[in-house]
């Protein structure tokens, strides 16, 4: 059973904005170590970024009714075949997340679906 939906999608330039304007403060706001480290492995980081971005912002959209959590209260991951997940590595979350991200040149954009 579905219990919340949520999408995001935002401009990569804006998050490279951010992290002009805030460097290594904003990345460590928003994202843990372990996503830092994925995103700065490919040649452009901030698209990455972006997406985990987005990605947050569209669990957020589709469990802001049930618990409310900050930016560093999940982590976006990818497994071994590529496909993203979330974790809540700090606080239990009893629901199922199902993740599609996706980004192109200029846009981020990612959907999040919770289950019972």
């Amino acid at each position: 059973m579905i219990i919340g939906t949520g999408v995001d999608i935002i401009e990569i330039d804006r998050i490279q904005s951010a992290i002009n304007r805030w460097g290594d403060h904003f990345l460590n706001h928003l994202f843990h170590e372990e996503e830092i480290a994925y995103a700065q492995k490919h040649h452009n980081a901030t698209q990455h970024y972006a997406v985990r971005f987005a990605a947050k912002e569209a669990i957020y959209k589709a469990i802001n009714h049930i618990e409310h959590f900050s930016w560093k209260d999940l982590k976006i991951m990818n497994d071994a075949d590529g496909r993203p997940f979330c974790v809540f590595p700090n606080k239990p979350f009893k629901h199922k997340i199902f993740l599609s991200m996706s980004h192109s040149k200029y846009y981020a954009v990612a959907q999040a679906i919770v289950t019972q």
